[in-house]
C-alpha cells in the first residue's frame, strides 16, 4: 500500500452540542479505533443532501468499523438555530452522530472551504484524506476497505456498534411536508415528504382521506407506489394526460404522474438516478437522468421544473414524451439574461402569472425572487443580489432581502406571496410598485402555499401542517436585519494568483483519457470585473488569473471535474467515476494578501 500522509485531527468543537447520541458529549477519543468520516454539510445545500444519500449504503456496510460524522456548518442565519438543526436532522433521516457547529469552529480547524466536503480520519487520529464535492464515495469506500486491512493487522482497528442512539420519532399525519395544491373539489393533495408519500386532506387542511405511498422510501409505480421525499406538485390542464398531478419525486430524481380517480401512479421522466456533468440534458424523458426535482409548474404548454440539484430550470413535454434544458448553465449563482445564459442557485419553487406570461421562481440560495418571459425567454431578478447576501428586509425590492425561500404563490391581484423560509414568513412582491412587504411572521420554515377561498393556505413544513390565513389588507411591520454570510472572506493580493485544484485518482484508478481530456476547469468572478485574466473553461486543474487592482472584495466561482476509471487493463469493462465541485470562494484583495487559492477536490493539500 502506498505511504499517506499523516496529519493529526483536530479536535471536534461545537457550541450546538451533539444529536443523535443520545445526550453524550463526544470527542474525537471516543472515535479512536474507528475509521472515521466528517461530513461538513448544511441543510440548505442541495449538494449537501446528495451527499448524505451517496453515504447510506457506506454506512451500512461498514456500520461495525466505519462511524460518520456531520458536522452542521451553517450558511444561513437560521441554519445556525438548534433547533432548526434538529429539526433537518429528523427531516433528512441522518442515522449517525452530529456536531452543532454554529460559530464554524471546526470548520475552520480542518481549513474546510465547501459545503459538502468529507475528511477521513485513521482508526489512530489521523487525518487521511479530504473530499470536496459529490461523487466520492466509491473512492471513499475503497480507501475504507484499506484503512480495514491495514489497522487490523497492526490491532488498533476496534469493531463493534457506533456511538448512534435513534431520536423519537416526529408523530402525525404529515412530517416535514413540501408543497400543496388544491383539488377540484376542494381538497388538499399535500406532498407529504418526510413520509415518502401524498396525502389528500379535506377542505378544513387536516382531515386525511387517502395517503398515496406506503410511507416507505422507494420508487415504485402503479397501486401500491412508493416515493422518495416527494416535494412539489402541478396541476395539468384537463385533458392533458390519463393523469392529473405531476409530483416533483426530490430523492428518486423523477417526475412521477398521479391519476386522482384511483391513486395509480406512473413514472414520467428521470431513470432514478442523479444527472451528472456530461449526462445527456434533453431526450425522451424515461431516458434521462434528472437531479434533485424540487417544484413542477404548467408553463407555455410544458411542465417546467425547478431543478434545485443542477441548478436550472428543465421543461416536459406530456404530448412529446420528452424532456430538457430550459433554462440555466448549471453554474450557481444569480445572472439575469438570456434563458440558456442564466444562473439560478438551487431553484426550489414555481408559479405561473395570471395570464400566463411570467414564470416566479424562487431561486433559495440567491435568496431571490426571479421570473421568466414567456414571450422573450429571458430570466429577470425581481428581488436578491447574490449568494452571500440575505436577511428581512421590507421596502423597494432592490434593497429588499429574504432568507432562502422555496415557495412563490400568485395572488388575485397579480402580487406574488414568497414563502420566505428561513425568515418565518410570508412575504409580498407587488410588480407594480416594485414593493416587497410582509404578510404573516411566526411561521415555522413555510415551503408552499396555496389560495383557498380568499384565504392562503401554508405549508408550515417545521410544524408538519397546514395553516390557514386570512389574506390581510395591511402587512405586517418587522424590524430590517441584514446578513452576510458567517464564512470569513479569503485575503488575496491583487495581480497574479495561482488556482490550484487538488486532485488525486482513488487507489487503482486513474484519470480517464479515452475520450479526450479528463478534467474540466470553469473559472468566473462576481462582479466580473474582479477577474481581469483566467476567466472561462479548460482542462487543467491549475490557472493562473489576474485579479483587479481596483475591485475590493467580489466571489470566485470555481467549478472543477475529474473523471477516474479503473486502472486495470484486465477489467473489460472498467468503472468509471465522476468527481465534481463548485466553489463560491469569497475574496477581499489587500496587498499583503495570497498570491495561491488551493482548493481540494479529493486527496490532501
Amino acid at each position: 500500500m502506498a505511504s499517506r500522509a499523516r496529519v493529526r485531527a483536530p479536535e471536534l468543537v461545537g457550541a450546538g452540542g451533539w444529536l443523535n447520541t443520545g445526550g453524550k458529549e463526544l470527542t474525537l477519543a471516543d472515535f479512536r479505533g474507528k475509521i472515521t468520516i466528517l461530513d461538513f454539510w448544511t441543510f440548505c445545500c442541495i449538494n449537501c443532501l446528495h451527499v448524505l444519500d451517496e453515504l447510506r449504503e457506506l454506512e451500512e456496510k461498514h456500520r461495525d468499523t466505519v462511524v460518520i460524522v456531520g458536522v452542521h456548518s451553517p450558511k444561513f442565519v437560521h441554519e445556525a438555530d438548534h433547533r432548526a438543526v434538529v429539526d433537518a436532522v429528523d427531516r433528512y433521516e441522518v442515522h449517525h452522530p452530529v456536531l452543532d457547529d454554529p460559530a464554524l469552529a471546526t470548520w475552520k480547524q480542518y481549513a474546510v472551504r465547501a459545503w459538502p466536503t468529507l475528511v477521513v480520519i485513521d482508526p489512530e487520529g489521523y487525518v487521511v484524506a479530504q473530499h470536496a464535492g459529490e461523487g466520492h464515495a466509491h473512492a471513499i469506500a475503497r480507501l475504507v476497505e484499506e484503512l480495514e486491512a491495514e489497522h487490523a493487522a497492526k490491532g488498533t482497528l476496534r469493531r463493534g456498534d457506533g456511538p448512534y442512539v435513534a431520536p423519537e420519532p416526529t408523530a402525525g399525519d404529515l412530517k416535514f411536508p413540501g408543497k400543496a395544491v388544491r383539488l377540484p373539489n376542494g381538497h388538499f393533495l399535500v406532498a407529504d415528504s418526510g413520509h415518502h408519500s401524498l396525502v389528500e386532506l379535506e377542505a378544513d387542511g387536516e382531515t386525511v382521506v387517502r395517503r398515496i405511498g406506503d410511507g416507505v422510501r422507494g420508487l415504485v409505480d402503479g397501486h401500491g407506489p412508493r416515493f422518495s421525499e416527494p416535494q412539489g406538485l402541478a396541476l395539468l390542464p384537463e385533458g392533458t394526460a390519463e393523469y392529473d398531478v405531476i409530483v416533483a419525486d426530490t430523492v428518486n430524481h423523477a417526475l412521477r404522474g398521479v391519476r386522482l380517480a384511483d391513486g395509480h401512479v406512473t413514472t414520467l421522466a428521470g431513470t432514478g438516478r442523479q444527472w451528472w456533468q456530461g449526462s445527456a440534458t434533453e431526450g425522451p424523458a424515461r431516458e434521462v437522468d434528472l437531479s434533485s426535482p424540487w417544484d413542477v409548474a404548467w408553463f407555455d404548454g410544458r411542465v417546467w421544473i425547478a431543478m434545485a440539484g443542477v441548478h436550472q430550470l428543465w421543461a416536459y413535454d406530456p404530448a412529446a414524451g420528452t424532456v430538457g434544458v430550459a433554462a440555466g448553465t448549471t453554474n450557481e449563482g444569480l445572472v439575469d439574461g438570456p434563458a440558456a445564459e442564466a444562473w439560478f442557485a438551487q431553484p426550489s419553487g414555481l408559479a405561473v402569472s395570471a395570464d400566463g406570461e411570467r414564470l416566479w421562481v424562487a431561486d433559495s440560495e440567491t435568496s431571490a425572487l426571479r421570473w421568466v418571459s414567456r414571450e422573450t425567454k429571458t430570466v429577470h431578478s425581481a428581488v436578491g443580489t447574490g449568494l452571500f447576501d440575505f436577511g428581512h428586509r421590507d421596502g423597494a425590492a432592490g434593497q429588499a432581502l429574504l432568507q432562502h425561500p422555496l415557495g412563490v404563490t400568485v395572488l388575485p391581484d397579480g402580487s406574488v406571496a414568497v414563502s420566505d423560509t428561513y425568515n418565518h414568513a410570508l412575504r409580498r412582491y407587488d410588480p407594480a410598485s416594485g414593493e416587497v412587504s410582509t404578510l404573516a411572521t411566526d411561521l415555522r420554515e413555510p415551503s408552499g402555499a396555496v389560495l383557498a377561498d380568499g384565504d392562503i393556505v401554508v405549508v408550515e413544513s417545521a410544524r408538519h401542517r397546514l395553516t390557514r390565513l386570512r389574506l390581510p389588507e395591511e402587512a405586517v411591520r418587522v424590524d430590517a436585519v441584514a446578513h452576510r454570510t458567517q464564512r470569513a472572506a479569503t485575503e488575496v493580493a491583487p495581480g497574479a494568483l495561482r488556482l490550484d485544484v487538488v486532485f488525486r485518482a482513488p487507489t487503482g484508478q486513474k484519470l480517464d483519457e479515452r475520450y479526450g481530456p479528463s478534467t474540466r476547469l470553469l473559472v468566473s468572478a462576481t462582479p466580473p470585473e474582479l477577474l481581469v485574466s483566467g476567466a472561462g473553461a479548460d482542462s487543467a486543474l491549475s490557472r493562473e488569473l489576474v485579479l483587479s487592482d481596483t475591485v475590493a472584495e467580489g466571489v470566485l466561482h470555481v467549478s472543477a471535474m475529474a473523471a477516474s476509471c479503473d486502472d486495470d487493463p484486465a477489467i473489460e469493462y472498467p468503472a468509471c467515476h465522476v468527481h465534481q465541485q463548485d466553489w463560491g470562494v469569497p475574496v477581499k484583495l489587500t496587498a499583503g494578501g495570497a498570491r495561491r487559492l488551493p482548493l481540494v477536490l479529493a486527496g490532501l493539500e
